[in-house]
């Protein structure tokens, strides 16, 4: 049961004290899906990320994946959990026969391997990840043919926003 909370409360109070100083600072993206198409990063035709955190100190990156184009993007394998959230459109795995559609919630576990998939009729993906450790890119047998990590996702930032004018320091305030 809820309760109104007098205007008086200590509830509406802040918490009155120092955040630790070792903590970063808190990240809040107003424009996640950014008006401006230079924030998007390219990494394959009609193929662009948008990062939201790059965290250099866990590992991890927050990404916007788009796609405008149907057809197969990458199969990679993950040592780590993955977390997504689909905005808008829909994506499928080769090997897998659900189909993830706006609004679905994604677990990948540790050790999947995976081919992700947007199909002909999908005018526009944009799924929300957490990729966690890295993407290890894989032949249809599994030997390795490249990976991604935060910090290559970086360097790629770096490089994109220094060529399109918003200078490569932009990534700067999306890493922790």
């Amino acid at each position: 049961m809820t309760q109104a909370v007098p205007a008086d409360s200590d509830k509406w109070l802040p918490y009155r004290h120092p955040m630790p100083k070792e903590s970063p600072p808190e990240l809040v993206v107003p424009d996640a899906i950014p008006t401006d198409e230079r924030v998007w990063v390219p990494v394959d035709d009609n193929v662009w990320f948008r990062p939201l955190c790059l965290s250099a100190s866990r590992g991890y990156w927050m990404n916007l994946l788009r796609v405008r184009r149907a057809g197969v993007l990458s199969r990679h394998r993950h040592p780590q959990p993955v977390h997504g959230y689909v905005l808008k459109g829909r994506w499928r795995y080769l090997e897998h026969d659900w189909v993830a559609t706006e609004g679905a919630y994604v677990y990948e576990a540790p050790g999947e391997t995976h081919t992700l998939v947007v199909d002909p009729d999908v005018d526009e993906m944009i799924t929300m990840f957490q990729v966690n450790g890295a993407m290890i890119y894989v032949d249809p047998d599994g030997r390795c043919t490249g990976f991604d990590d935060v910090f290559t996702r970086i360097d790629k930032c770096r490089r994109h926003y220094a060529a399109v004018g918003l200078g490569e320091g932009y990534i700067d305030q999306f890493i922790r």
